[in-house]
């Protein structure tokens, strides 16, 4: 059967931004609160989840491994889009904003990923899934550092990469539990 990447994704995304679409009717844009190290806290505390899950393979509160990087896609979404509207002050977004920003930060993020596929040959399809969550992990440490250094790099790539590469490893995961 052969893989058609890009609509695995776009299959996968859809899912993530009805659930985020609904939250915001919900619950408006009340994460506009949240800085940005909450935010990467909100994400470690779901692949920290993920990880126990997957080496315990019991839940007590009954969400999954799949709902768990759902929530790391929408998270990953949010610091892109807190990171894009840095100097916006406003706390609440009418729904239609929210959308196209979830759409941009998502474009760029799957752009990025052909990009790295290219180069890379979807080396991740032939990867466990605990070993995306690790990669989630690392990433989450590395913004951990680069917040704690007031976001300076000497030679890495920024906070916005990173959750870009977490966001495209949760999609991979989601694809990769089908």
């Amino acid at each position: 059967m052969a893989r058609n990447t890009s609509s695995e994704y776009d299959a996968v995304i859809r899912v993530c931004r009805e659930l985020f679409i609904k939250k915001t009717n919900d619950y408006g844009t009340a994460w506009r609160i949240l800085r940005i190290s909450s935010i990467t806290d909100q994400i470690f505390i779901k692949a920290q989840r993920i990880r126990t899950l997957e080496e315990k393979r019991i839940s007590k509160v009954g969400e999954d491994i799949t709902s768990e990087y759902i929530g790391i896609v929408n998270y990953c979404v949010i610091a892109m889009m807190q990171l894009e509207l840095a100097d916006d002050s406003r706390t609440e977004l009418p729904a239609a904003e929210v959308e196209t920003y979830f759409d941009k930060m998502v474009n760029e993020t799957k752009e990025l990923m052909f990009a790295k596929n290219h180069d890379y040959g979807e080396a991740w399809r032939d990867m466990r899934i605990s070993s995306l969550t690790d990669l989630i992990l690392m990433k989450i440490l590395r913004v951990k550092q680069i917040e704690d250094n007031s976001g300076q790099t000497l030679a890495s790539e920024g906070v916005r990469a990173n959750y870009q590469d977490m966001l495209n490893y949760s999609v991979f995961a989601l694809i990769k539990l089908g």
